[in-house]
């Protein structure tokens, strides 16, 4: 008898498990599925919710929200929605909508945008999610009924728009009444006008208006085409155009008009200020110190480096001593064609999922390591070398900050590509006698994952821990890094720190994938507070063509700016006002057919290299050791597959052991510093030489 009462309690137990694990995790709303079907129009719904700032800004804040028609504006206060003057708005019918019930949180991921909203009352919170629903179909369903005009106009929007919206927004609403959905519209308006008094005088102004909107409707098809072929270039159709030496890929210039103040862009693009302010500002306007046009002129000075400089470098012989060596300048195969992998099918149950915790298909991983990825921030080591023989301070921190912005150059052609997770004491060392200095990463953490390395020659040392958040939101992929990045130069005793900004990886599902930096990047002076800099990387906007700018300032301990920085982050960075701006850094030309070797450039192409001479000292955990990434690199994709998931489940059962015997891992190479960051504990080098690695007991990780 008490079995059977008990059953039932303990079901009923496991039901509501099951049921708060629901809770817990996201859920994605469902949107219109099928043919066209009859959604009777919502009611409006109005109110406040909380909004995430946007990185590098922290917390939360309020905002009042209008809901009408599908379409979500929002603004500070009621007052303020009424009177146009909007921070936002959101197409929920174009949106994909993940919510967490357990959590009260709605996300609405606009492709320009990722909206996170939190409201504290249960009621509330399903009062919102019911009425986004009702919207969402019932814009869905207008969308389906006239498809052409699904991205260029919501017909309900104003004739009049406010000069804080931006203008592609206004011509997206304005162009509405070219379309066959204004015709209801316009048949309320001359309903209205045939009772108004001012019948006339509002009839010139339609009329007025009405050829206007057809010049803005044209020109807005025009900004589109400049976008589709701008800012999300098909990367198979690029083209490097050289210069009259054949050495240097020409730099694209930028028009006066084409570039803006950081003031220009923070009024221009909705959630700017979140973006781009510091936390101090918070919702402030920036300071007029703050604001400058940095204009590049087509006649710029080109600064080489001096011949003592670069002979040193080259001389030096690298961090461990030898000779220059000859590198290959191809990949063994070309990458593997993923046409037939469904992305959907594998992302559709992972929303707001971190994924590195998701396994992928071995296809859509590139032949290199996360290890790897931090080594390829060094390929414009020169700078750092420049920097180390400037004697004034504030262009030392030019080089610096260029040097900071080169890291993000070889992510330009290669948003399609994953790299390998290390697994839990991977190692990676990268030796360079011809850029003179030694690099040595280890994984010192896989839950949650944490790189570590450490890089020195006879200018620098460069270390850095790196904690990455990967979310993917149904269109984009953000990835988050935290940690700092350090460098230091003996020479003149100075310690740089610095942050990373956000990437953001579009297209996902469809289309061509492009990537985009945005955020701000501080750096500081450890041990002198002579000099501070700020660099900004410009969220793409979508009625401009011009992407990936960069602008930053370099400024005296008074604030006072001594230095202007702009550029690409994908082309160069130049130093002072036109017309006699200096190019400081521009990229280098793509290797020849890179396309078909995973957009790779000659510097990425050499990292998994693997030459005879230094197999034998390297250690059994090094990167290029490890099966399923050479397999791939040489065009085995079946067995590469095959090893990643044994390597995969041997990473499962040493965890196991380590949990069993309540034992944590402990790094080879890395140790927790005072402040919880990974840093060097500087034996790597020592070993390779003496004993070696083959008397050392090493972990078996593949």
């Amino acid at each position: 008898m008490s079995q059977k009462i008990s059953s039932p309690s303990h079901s009923n137990s496991s039901s509501s498990s099951k049921h708060d694990s629901r809770q817990d995790s996201w859920e994605i709303v469902e949107g219109l599925r099928g043919g066209l079907s009859n959604v009777q129009e919502p009611e409006k719904q109005a109110g406040y919710m909380l909004k995430k700032r946007k990185w590098p800004m922290k917390g939360w804040h309020k905002r009042f929200f209008y809901l009408d028609k599908g379409i979500l504006k929002y603004a500070k206060c009621a007052a303020d929605v009424e009177k146009g003057k909007l921070h936002g708005c959101i197409d929920v019918g174009l949106s994909v909508m993940a919510i967490k019930k357990k959590a009260k949180c709605i996300d609405l991921d606009a492709e320009e945008n990722i909206y996170h909203l939190k409201i504290k009352s249960q009621e509330l919170f399903d009062e919102w999610v019911s009425k986004l629903r009702h919207h969402r179909l019932y814009r869905q369903n207008e969308i389906a009924m006239f498809p052409h005009e699904k991205t260029l106009f919501h017909p309900h929007y104003p004739l009049t728009s406010s000069p804080t919206i931006p203008d592609s927004q206004s011509i997206r609403k304005q162009s509405s009444l070219h379309s066959p959905v204004s015709f209801t519209s316009q048949a309320k308006v001359t309903a209205w006008l045939q009772s108004s008094d001012d019948m006339d005088r509002c009839t010139k102004e339609l009329s007025v208006c009405e050829a206007q909107l057809l010049e803005l409707n044209h020109l807005l098809r025009s900004m589109e085409v400049l976008h589709r072929t701008c800012s999300a270039p098909a990367i198979n159709a690029l083209q490097v155009t050289y210069s009259s030496d054949g050495s240097r890929p020409l730099v694209h210039q930028v028009s006066n008009e084409s570039r803006a103040s950081i003031t220009e862009s923070l009024s221009e693009f909705f959630d700017a200020q979140e973006v781009l302010l510091s936390a101090s500002s918070s919702e402030n306007e920036p300071s007029e110190d703050d604001s400058y046009i940095s204009d590049i002129s087509d006649n710029v000075s080109m600064e080489n480096f001096s011949n003592e400089v670069e002979n040193e470098r080259l001389n030096t012989g690298g961090y461990n001593g030898g000779s220059q060596e000859q590198r290959r300048s191809c990949l063994p195969s070309p990458s593997p064609n993923t046409s037939n992998i469904s992305l959907w099918n594998i992302l559709k149950n992972n929303i707001g999922k971190d994924l590195s915790k998701v396994a992928m298909p071995v296809q859509l991983n590139e032949p290199l390591n996360t290890l790897q990825r931090l080594c390829e921030e060094l390929e414009y080591s020169e700078l750092l070398d420049k920097a180390a023989h400037t004697q004034d301070p504030f262009e030392r921190m030019v080089y610096i900050a260029t040097f900071a912005v080169s890291g993000y150059a070889s992510s330009y052609y290669r948003a399609g590509g994953k790299p390998f997770n290390p697994v839990l004491g991977e190692t990676y060392e990268c030796d360079r006698p011809d850029k003179g200095f030694g690099f040595v990463a280890e994984q010192v953490s896989h839950h949650p994952p944490i790189s570590a390395c450490h890089a020195e020659s006879k200018n620098f040392i460069f270390w850095q821990d790196v904690r990455w958040r990967n979310k993917f939101w149904g269109k984009s992929m953000e990835i988050v890094p935290v940690g700092t990045t350090h460098v230091v130069l003996p020479g003149f005793g100075d310690h740089y720190e610095w942050n990373k900004v956000t990437s953001c990886i579009h297209n996902i599902l469809s289309g061509q994938r492009w990537i985009e930096h945005y955020g701000e990047i501080s750096i500081k002076n450890s041990n002198s507070e002579k000099c501070q800099c700020k660099v900004t990387f410009i969220k793409a906007k979508y009625w401009n063509s011009s992407m990936n700018e960069v602008e930053g300032a370099v400024t005296d301990h008074k604030g006072k700016i001594v230095h202007k920085l702009s550029g690409k982050w994908h082309e160069g960075m130049y130093c002072g006002s036109p017309p006699s701006a200096k190019c400081i850094w521009r990229t280098n030309p793509m290797p020849p057919d890179y396309e078909q070797y995973y957009s790779f450039t000659k510097f990425a192409m050499e990292l998994n290299e693997l030459d005879p001479l230094t197999k034998p000292l390297l250690p059994p955990t090094d990167t290029r050791l490890r099966f399923d990434q050479r397999l791939l690199e040489e065009g085995n994709v079946e067995s590469a597959e095959e090893q990643k998931q044994r390597i995969e489940q041997l990473q499962r059962e040493r965890r196991r052991v380590l949990e069993e015997n309540h034992m944590t891992h402990q790094p080879r190479f890395f140790q927790k510093s005072k402040d919880d960051t990974w840093v060097s504990n500087n034996t790597y080098w020592e070993l390779r030489k003496d004993p070696g690695f083959s008397n050392l007991d090493c972990p078996v990780l593949w």
